[in-house]
């Protein structure tokens, strides 16, 4: 029979695996690896992320990484927008290319009449290579060689065929720019990694989200069809609660179920949530009652962790000199609790707004989107 894991085993375990029990020491690179990459379709929230994880975390020091083209911003896992290492970029991405070949088939190649695929990645390679383009610019260069047809679908079916880096400023901490592409063979030169097999992949997922089932790295990736990968590997197996069938690395150990851990301030697209097909292990019966409004109005919501399970979110709002970060409670925490999430804010409003006066507010119940 199968080892049993409890919720709570599950969640510390994510919580090691994802570097939220303690802040590491590694470097900014070595954290993005092992993560397997941070979504990252927002410009700067992923910055927070890497706060939660980094002991003495620089944001100028990732800043200059995105700079130095050791890490880019990139669509990959589910065809969203990921800061990936240059290695992992090279490796990965044609691996997941499935996922983004599907999205952009049934999106967009349809609506197409008369562009040979062949020909609209040539043009659009050289158009990204010659100078970075924002969609809107490619999708204008693209319709004066095809004015038949829409030069957004176009921009678009150009990001699946020629992997599309975003170029700096956009990204760098405490600057922005254009929202300007070029390939990502182009950006990163002499960076060449052989192709990453599906069971590479999917060891470097557990080692980052382990245990974990086969719908769990389907859902991260975007990739089907990976239970067989699965049955060839040498992986030891657990049973969920539910009776889910998870796996793990041999090598990789579990952290007592009953160990503390600290409450964490987690940024709007922090894959510890969105990397799994079951978020229970995170995500708690009073987080879905508070979703709907979130989901209606397309906001992503910035979860705080208590006891290591959603219980409540957080808002920063600013003016006159003064940056405000509310603790939304949406049960009331418990006082030792409270105290820990006010001394955490205080520290996150110190790293997303140094130079201000800073003030931490307390409400019952959930922000409004």
């Amino acid at each position: 029979m199968d080892p049993v894991l409890s919720l709570r085993a599950l969640n510390r375990a994510s919580m090691e695996r994802q570097l939220l029990l303690r802040r590491t020491d590694l470097s900014v690179l070595e954290v993005v690896e092992h993560l397997f990459g941070l979504q990252a379709q927002t410009p700067h929230t992923w910055y927070a992320g890497l706060w939660n994880r980094i002991e003495g975390f620089d944001p100028l020091a990732a800043s200059a990484l995105l700079d130095d083209r050791e890490l880019v911003r990139i669509a990959m896992q589910r065809s969203t927008i990921h800061l990936v290492s240059a290695r992992d970029c090279m490796a990965l991405r044609p691996l997941l290319d499935p996922a983004t070949e599907r999205m952009t088939r049934t999106t967009f190649v349809k609506k197409l009449s008369g562009v040979d695929l062949d020909e609209l990645a040539t043009v659009g390679r050289a158009l990204v290579e010659e100078r970075p383009l924002t969609f809107a610019e490619l999708g204008k260069a693209l319709a004066e060689r095809w004015p038949d047809n829409d030069g957004h679908t176009m921009s678009q079916v150009v990001r699946w065929l020629v992997p599309l880096v975003q170029v700096p400023p956009r990204g760098l901490w405490g600057r922005s720019g254009p929202i300007a592409h070029t390939s990502a063979e182009s950006w990163l030169g002499d960076c060449a990694e052989p192709p990453m097999t599906a069971e590479e992949m999917i060891r470097r997922y557990l080692r980052a989200f382990g245990p974990a089932s086969v719908k769990d790295v389907q859902i991260w990736s975007g990739l089907t069809r990976l239970a067989e990968v699965f049955k060839g590997m040498d992986l030891v197996r657990y049973r969920a609660e539910d009776d889910r069938v998870l796996y793990d690395l041999p090598d990789m150990t579990l952290p007592p179920a009953e160990i503390s851990v600290p409450v964490r301030f987690m940024y709007d697209f922090d894959n510890a949530f969105i990397g799994y097909a079951d978020r229970t292990r995170f995500i708690t019966p009073a987080a879905f009652e508070v979703a709907p409004a979130f989901v209606k109005a397309n906001v992503q919501w910035r979860l705080i962790l208590v006891d290591g399970f959603t219980a409540g979110d957080w808002t920063v709002s600013g003016g006159k000199g003064t940056s405000t970060l509310t603790i939304h409670q949406w049960k009331p925490f418990a006082p030792a609790d409270l105290r820990e999430a006010e001394e955490e804010g205080a520290r996150l409003l110190e790293f997303l707004a140094p130079g201000e006066r800073h003030e931490i507010a307390t409400v019952l119940g959930a922000s409004r989107p």
